[in-house]
């Protein structure tokens, strides 16, 4: 494992640091040339401290990006062991990391430290369904859940395990054995046409889930429901000090896995350490926020590299995560030559979440450029071809985030287009035309998204319930193209 981790000093001095992003931060390529960092170093214990706060950080990702989710969890009154749902489509006072604004989202996050605790889900009820997965806090995927889940649409009663637990589950009940602690489930309450009705059956659904100790499974007390629809909501990524305190409290409450046994060192020379509270003296500080800020603009290049290999030839639409580390999340990373963490960074810098078998609920693919290979820019307009007969069970939409914190961008009144979208128009042939910009093409107003003229931009492409078709490529989606 060390392998696999510590090569990255190696590249340490090559790597610099990148500015928080504003709202007047012009478009830029994160494919330029990485510069050198202005951190100089006064000894070798400062070299070895922002090599390793370095290394850190990459490490450390899905861990903070998890984290980051509890303390806003936090901030609103909420807690583990509780449900937060979004009582209306989300707008962007939820700033995950490429949420989805075009179903309902119900969240239950758990805690095992007093004992096993259960999830239960309602079966599907004609066209009612859930769709998601129950992930650790490393957001590594358990198992999914609903129609393309274990329960196969059947429902059930998920009962979630804590690290060591040796007891016989009884019958009745899905094992899920969780290696840490706490972790959450992001579950999907789909819609069928997207109109204020739809909506409220797809909330009344979701909130038959319920949540509760095991120990009380007998006489279940009633689940705690947060709605966060008014209530700002995020984890994009801090590139400073936070970072670490984020992390310093998520090692306090959970195990080391095995695998991770090689960073207690590199921790503790950060000054990160299990029973001790993290406080950095003034120039350790500025060594963490050199290093951070280093690792940022690394990770922001490797996440722009992953374009280089497009799931359709002649296209920008690729899936950011490389097939080691896919495998290696849906595995639980139980093959110990294949740990692939630099490959996870790229994913939790700019997504939360992972599914147990990516493909067969969902898929998603995502584009940074044009045809031309130029970065979307929000001040320019674009264009998007979905042949006709798009193959999935459930619905496709294509989003808009913003290009640089990967979040849906602030003040628009929505973000995407979907099969689910309220008058979507449809061309004779059954095909659909996306326009993204400032400014909606006449008479294609309820196909266009808006974009910041401010603001670089990405996009992202779901599609639940992904047909044979899809993944043999016999239906393939245009490229996006510039309208001049």
């Amino acid at each position: 494992m060390r392998n696999l981790i510590f090569p990255l000093g190696s590249f340490l001095i090559m790597t610099a640091c990148n500015q928080a992003p504003t709202s007047s931060t012009p478009v830029k390529d994160s494919t330029a040339a990485v510069q050198s960092s202005t951190f100089v170093p006064a000894n070798e214990n400062e070299k070895a401290i922002y090599s390793r706060a370095f290394n850190v950080v990459v490490w450390g990702l899905p861990a903070v990006n998890s984290e980051l989710m509890y303390e806003d969890l936090v901030k609103a009154k909420g807690d583990y062991n509780q449900v937060i749902y979004w009582s209306g489509l989300v707008n962007s006072k939820n700033q995950t990391l490429t949420p989805n604004p075009d179903v309902i989202y119900i969240n239950p996050f758990y805690d095992t430290r007093k004992g096993p605790v259960v999830l239960e889900i309602p079966p599907a009820e004609g066209v009612s369904s859930i769709t998601g997965s129950l992930d650790d806090a490393w957001q590594t995927a358990i198992e999914d859940i609903g129609p393309a889940g274990l329960d196969k649409g059947k429902g059930g009663k998920y009962l979630i395990l804590p690290p060591g637990y040796k007891d016989k589950v009884p019958a009745g009940y899905f094992p899920m054995p969780s290696s840490i602690y706490t972790g959450f489930a992001i579950l999907r309450s789909n819609l069928t046409n997207g109109t204020k009705e739809d909506i409220a059956r797809a909330v009344e659904y979701g909130k038959k889930i319920k949540m509760y100790p095991y120990a009380q499974a007998a006489n279940p007390p009633q689940t705690a429901f947060l709605d966060l629809l008014e209530t700002s909501f995020g984890n994009i990524i801090p590139y400073n000090i936070h970072f670490f305190e984020s992390l310093s409290n998520f090692i306090q409450r959970e195990p080391l896995l095995t695998r991770d046994m090689a960073m207690l060192d590199q921790l503790k020379s950060i000054g990160i350490e299990k029973g001790k509270d993290f406080k950095p003296d003034a120039r350790t500080k500025e060594i963490l926020e050199a290093a951070i800020a280093d690792a940022h603009k690394w990770v922001d290049a490797q996440y722009a590299a992953t374009f280089k290999h497009p799931f359709y030839e002649g296209t920008g639409w690729a899936l950011p995560a490389d097939p080691q580390t896919t495998k290696g999340i849906m595995e639980n990373y139980a093959d110990p030559s294949n740990y692939p963490v630099d490959g996870r960074a790229i994913i939790y810098s700019m997504a939360y979440f992972s599914a147990k078998h990516l493909g067969t609920g969902q898929f998603y693919l995502l584009n940074i450029k044009d045809n031309t290979g130029k970065r979307f820019d929000g001040s320019k307009q674009y264009h998007l071809h979905l042949p006709p007969n798009v193959p999935v069970r459930l619905y496709w939409s294509v989003t808009v985030y913003d290009g640089e914190t990967h979040a849906l961008l602030p003040g628009m009144p929505y973000f995407s287009r979907a099969s689910t979208t309220p008058g979507l128009q449809k061309n004779a042939d059954g095909s659909v035309d996306v326009y993204f910009g400032t400014k909606a093409p006449t008479g294609k107003e309820s196909n266009w998204v808006p974009t910041d003229p401010k603001r670089s931009f990405e996009l992202l492409a779901r599609f639940y319930g992904p047909e044979k078709e899809f993944f043999e490529k016999t239906w393939k989606m245009g490229d996006v193209e510039e309208v001049k």
